[in-house]
């Protein structure tokens, strides 16, 4: 595998095969997925969708190496990634969390926070790392004065750019999403969603975007997997599913959206399930 571990590639970025997880709590065993069998394309948004305990974060967390699987493997650019992962696995796929202000240092600023990427992943000489982080900052729509700043001193939204911007740092090919507008108010979501959507097409990036919210997957994901307690039940491109979904469960799922057109209310006639089908 190349150190940069090359994002310019064509076909499955990303291939999970036949993957399950069982935990061990004393003398229980809790299976927390089971045979997961999915391909991500080179530069798609691919959503993970489903209530909480169906098995998504489980699986950004496989995704990322934080454990391994108990069966199956995890493919990157058509190589299998190892149980314990390397630098370079984990400069490929970076995570960008719910809750930013976790996520970074309070000691501190923005730009050491920032600069730790690229001295740890050698990015940039080390004369010219101060420019690149003021330049990630702009890119996310921040002023690079910001990098003076501690993150308490951001708005919510504006910890989530600098979350997507550290992101950036490490060049990665591949990011997970995790829940990353669930804690934002409705403007300051529309806004980091558009981001989102305009870095991913400006550096071909590939997302895997782990939500409940269905109402944000319909206006992102080009493709949707459906969980339910730990099990992959559909997997169909983003219109497909919203339109024609297989399953009750989905059925379910979709019902229960807020309802914003006449048309998605005759679909949510025709699908026949109540607005309060999960609850």
């Amino acid at each position: 595998m190349s150190k940069t571990m090359s994002k310019t590639m064509s076909g499955p970025i990303l291939k999970v095969d036949k993957v399950g997880k069982t935990f061990v709590q004393g003398v229980h065993q809790v299976e927390a997925l089971a045979d997961i069998s999915f391909s991500v394309m080179a530069g798609e948004c691919f959503a993970v969708v489903g209530e909480s305990g169906s098995g998504k974060s489980t699986l950004a967390n496989l995704i990322l190496g934080i454990y391994p699987p108990t069966t199956g493997t995890i493919s990157y650019a058509g190589e299998p990634l190892p149980a314990k992962r390397q630098l370079v696995h984990r400069r490929a796929i970076q995570l960008v969390q719910q809750n930013p202000l976790s996520a970074l240092n309070p000691k501190r600023t923005i730009g050491a926070s920032l600069r730790l990427a690229l001295d740890v992943h050698g990015i940039g000489a080390p004369s010219e790392r101060r420019d690149i982080v003021g330049g990630l900052l702009e890119e996310v729509g921040l002023p690079a004065e910001f990098a003076s700043r501690a993150p308490a001193a951001l708005s919510g939204g504006q910890r989530q750019r600098v979350s997507i911007a550290r992101a950036l740092a490490c060049q990665s090919a591949l990011l997970v999403l995790d829940e990353p507008t669930s804690a934002l108010d409705v403007l300051v979501q529309a806004r980091v969603l558009k981001l989102l959507e305009k870095l991913r097409r400006k550096h071909n990036l590939t997302y895997i975007f782990i939500t409940h919210d269905l109402c944000v997957v319909r206006n992102i994901a080009d493709r949707v997997a459906v969980f339910e307690k730990g099990r992959l039940i559909e997997l169909a491109a983003t219109e497909t599913l919203f339109t024609r979904p297989q399953t009750p469960y989905t059925r379910a799922l979709i019902s229960a959206v807020p309802v914003v057109s006449e048309e998605e209310e005759r679909l949510r006639q025709r699908l026949g399930e109540p607005q309060n089908a999960i609850g």
